[in-house]
């Protein structure tokens, strides 16, 4: 089959698809990891609390691990992202700080999420996507919604091509229908973005047939209509 010939068109499409799939990314960093992370982070409080006040002497250093990474937490939750990231002027450590000193205890593993989301808001995205993919991923919705995270690094770094293995694991990942298809969606786009509209076009009808509840079913018929048309155009 012959290549579709090259239209002025096409740049505002690629600018609209990667211009959406930016707008996504951002909304999900505010609506959905950052009150994850916090909820995971109280957790670990509760129970490496609770373990370090029990055996303090056998686990001291994730005792002072927890104590170090408590008021960057706090920075973290007012969006004070440098303050979180690298500490303050009175000595409270940020997260760079509890990953370096304290790298063998949850709380540095855990920093590294902070840190990456920390360096996102930044737009570091470069050093958001490094700190991301060294997190050890354990809980499955958690790690969900990091891998995603560094799908929407890629997406900055202008790297579409490479956002669509994180997608679609995190997607794979969830196996959740609040999540699963928001992934889905991103994936999509970023298929569409990079013209790989066959692919996109089997991505939107998965969300419309596995997740016809999710709030992104909502609009998939236009969006299964747009990739339709685009394979007839090529």
């Amino acid at each position: 089959m012959a290549k579709k010939a090259y239209t002025s068109d096409e740049p505002t499409l690629v600018e609209k698809n990667v211009g959406e799939l930016l707008s996504k990314s951002d909304v999900f960093v505010e609506k959905y990891l950052k009150q994850t992370i916090v909820a995971v982070g109280a957790i670990i409080i509760i129970v490496i609390g609770s373990i370090g006040f029990h055996y303090y002497y056998l686990v001291p250093k994730s005792h002072e691990a927890e104590k170090a990474i408590f008021v960057a937490q706090n920075y973290f939750e007012s969006q004070q992202w440098e303050l979180a990231l690298n500490g303050d002027s009175l000595g409270n450590l940020g997260f760079l700080d509890v990953i370096s000193d304290f790298g063998s205890t949850s709380s540095s593993n855990l920093s590294k999420v902070y840190a990456g989301l920390c360096e996102y808001q930044l737009k570091d995205y470069e050093s958001a996507l490094k700190h991301l993919k060294s997190y050890s991923i354990k809980d499955q919705l958690f790690g969900a919604q990091v891998l995603a995270a560094m799908g929407d690094c890629e997406v900055n770094l202008g790297n579409v091509k490479e956002s669509v293995s994180y997608f679609g694991k995190a997607a794979a990942k969830a196996n959740s229908s609040q999540f699963s298809p928001i992934y889905l969606n991103k994936e999509a786009i970023a298929y569409e973005s990079l013209g790989e509209y066959k692919k996109a076009l089997a991505v939107y009808e998965k969300i419309k047939s596995q997740y016809p509840q999710s709030p992104e079913a909502v609009s998939i018929d236009k969006y299964i209509e747009r990739a339709k048309l685009q394979l007839k155009g090529e």
